[in-house]
């Protein structure tokens, strides 16, 4: 059963190697970290959501919001097969009623935040521009080329999109849900800004964050995307 309807668009995505001890703790029983290249991903990504439908309804003023997340990757074998999914950190949007659904179906950990984005396209450049405010302004901002191309096989960029699981931690249980899209194209990144406060948006145990640079930066196009409802595992 589809829960809930939309489209993913502008996918600022910033990249990290974490060290994976630190996300243990907020690893989902019954799942393991997924590496890439024998790396860590942990991830920032910004966002539109787009034409939002809730059990294929539209919601009045809540059809059109950003989000951005930190997650991290992880797989689960199920019958000789890998499930490869995220588990996410945080999620913040700007709308309490959202927060409030999230939080409640799917156990999720979102919060609300005045959020504002910024989308400029000129001929051959792409501006992209996610907001967010917890008692100061923080932001993921990228330049790229205004021209999207199909991702490469075994690309870094096919690894950080092709996790089609949300995992979730409550207490001994993990609840599972599937996020079906197309594969995703993806922009030439120009140059990009991040200006955040990882200690005092996401907890002392990504403080570590503040002091590195990213080992790749993305834009990808997105898509009509379906989340089907959850189930639980364990």
């Amino acid at each position: 059963m589809n829960f809930l309807k939309a489209e993913w668009r502008k996918l600022a995505i910033i990249n990290y190697e974490i060290n994976p001890a630190l996300l243990l703790k907020y690893l989902p029983e019954g799942t393991e970290l997924d590496f890439y290249k024998e790396k860590c991903y942990i991830s920032l990504v910004g966002f539109m959501f787009l034409n939002t439908k809730l059990l294929g309804l539209p919601i009045p003023f809540h059809r059109n919001f950003e989000e951005v997340n930190l997650r991290f990757y992880v797989k689960k074998k199920e019958n000789g097969i890998w499930k490869r999914g995220v588990v996410f950190i945080k999620e913040i949007v700007p709308k309490p009623a959202l927060s409030f659904v999230a939080n409640s179906v799917y156990k999720e950990n979102y919060h609300t935040m005045p959020m504002k984005n910024l989308i400029h396209e000129k001929e051959d450049e792409l501006l992209i521009k996610y907001s967010w405010r917890d008692k100061s302004w923080h932001s993921i901002q990228i330049m790229a080329e205004n021209k999207a191309k199909p991702m490469e096989a075994d690309s870094e960029f096919e690894f950080i999109t092709e996790h089609y699981f949300g995992f979730t931690k409550k207490e001994n249980s993990t609840s599972e849900y599937e996020v079906c899209h197309s594969k995703w194209d993806c922009y030439e990144v120009k140059d990009h800004h991040v200006e955040i406060d990882f200690h005092k948006v996401y907890g002392e145990d990504f403080e570590c964050l503040n002091h590195q640079e990213p080992v790749s930066v993305m834009l990808a196009e997105g898509s009509e995307i379906e989340v089907k409802t959850k189930k639980y595992i364990i």
